[in-house]
């Protein structure tokens, strides 16, 4: 077998490295009982999965637009202007409402079972690159997601471990992109729940109409996550690529 972090030269008979690989400075082996990690190229599957968000990203647009168009039509029925042509519109809003709904609910579903998988991916690989650069276990790849309390803060944390193990040793990347996407899907999935709630229970056409422009915000934010996700999915992939194709560092004699 192929050593898994330079992938050029035979692994050792009693591990997954080369030699060269683990006599490199800085060198340790994971602690025992650590799941093997093989060298698997990302760039189909972060591909795929920016495909995706950019899907989700335009769910959100049309939602947007079905928002503004709401709050048009339930703005004419509060005020009892053109009563019957308002009417006519407000079927067609309830509709493009529910649609988009429907819309961004399959979205969200689809672009979370391809995201981690993405993400289990290069956080494999990333323990080929660092194995014991990781502060969380495989498993909350996936259950850091679902658990409750610590999904607030345990997935960002696996992908800022798999970003500074893909970086380059000679400049690593900030974390800017992953703390600004972070604090985007946060407000998203707390403020987006609270105000699609308040929609929820809104009855009249004015109340209707005074929380269409909250769930313009939600909405809008969803759509900055989602691209940023985006921006994180295909820099992380580019960066393992490149870091992949290089190689192992060598030590230079002084």
């Amino acid at each position: 077998m192929l050593c898994t972090r330079c992938h050029h030269l035979e692994a050792a008979p009693d591990g997954v490295l080369c030699t060269q690989c683990t006599a490199l400075p800085g060198f340790q082996a994971p602690p025992a009982g650590t799941p093997k990690a093989w060298l698997r190229s990302p760039v189909g599957l972060g591909r795929a999965t920016a495909v995706l968000l950019g899907v989700a990203a335009a769910v959100d647009v049309f939602a947007l637009g079905a928002d503004v168009f709401m709050y048009d039509v339930t703005g004419d029925l509060a005020g009892n202007t053109s009563w019957d042509s308002a009417l006519d519109r407000a079927d067609l809003a309830d509709t493009l409402t529910a649609v988009a709904t429907s819309a961004q609910v399959a979205a969200l579903l689809v672009c979370a079972v391809v995201f981690v998988i993405w993400l289990w991916r290069v956080r494999v690989n990333a323990e080929v690159f660092a194995p014991d650069g990781h502060a969380k276990a495989r498993g909350w790849v996936i259950a850091g997601w679902v658990v409750p309390f610590v999904s607030l803060w345990y997935p960002r944390r696996v992908v800022l471990d798999v970003w500074d193990a893909s970086s380059p040793e000679t400049k690593p990347r900030g974390h800017a992109l992953i703390n600004v996407w972070w604090a985007s899907w946060l407000l998203t999935n707390v403020a987006g729940r609270f105000l699609a709630n308040l929609a929820g229970e809104a009855d009249t056409s004015q109340e209707i109409h005074d929380t269409m422009g909250g769930m313009m915000f939600a909405d809008g934010v969803d759509l900055v996550a989602a691209l940023l996700a985006a921006a994180v999915v295909l820099r992380l992939t580019r960066m393992q690529d490149e870091k992949a194709r290089r190689g192992p560092a060598v030590a230079v004699p002084v």
